[in-house]
């Protein structure tokens, strides 16, 4: 590699880095303000999917390790959930000291929601690119694991 083609690829690459960054931006604005129609976030979301998905009321802990966040921030994310109304919290038969979320009827039907609505806007943004541009991008994006 030449001196002005180790350059270029050399001033590039923080081009490259911040338009990846940037797309990760757009990418999360269109998926939140999709689930902001429905009163949810990105958060809201992931969480009512981790406890559809386990078909029974998951302890705190549980569920926070589930979702790789502290347990902190899922007593808060939870506490809003309830607020809600699309999570409650039941006592765990199994140890009185711990404290179960399990989805409201209301809880699953918006977890449904949010998931076909993040479908949607995924469809939307992956319009945006042409069938080759796609299948570029997936084999691009491969290289990072």
């Amino acid at each position: 590699m030449n001196n002005n083609a180790a350059a270029t690829v050399a001033h590039s690459a923080p081009h490259f880095t911040l338009s990846l960054l940037h797309v990760a931006q757009t990418i999360g604005d269109e998926l939140e303000g999709a689930l902001n129609k429905l009163g949810l976030s990105m958060a809201k979301q992931s969480a009512l999917t981790k406890l559809a998905e386990a078909g029974q009321p998951l302890t705190l802990s549980e569920l926070a390790a589930r979702l790789s966040c502290v347990r902190s921030n899922i007593t808060q994310l939870v506490d809003r959930l309830e607020a809600d109304g699309l999570v409650r919290r039941v006592d765990d038969a199994a140890d009185r000291r711990s404290v179960r979320a399990e989805l409201t009827v209301l809880g699953a039907e918006k977890q449904v929601a949010g998931a076909e609505a993040m479908t949607a806007a995924q469809d939307k943004l992956a319009k945006r690119l042409s069938p080759s541009d796609r299948s570029a991008l997936e084999s691009a994006l491969g290289a990072f694991g």
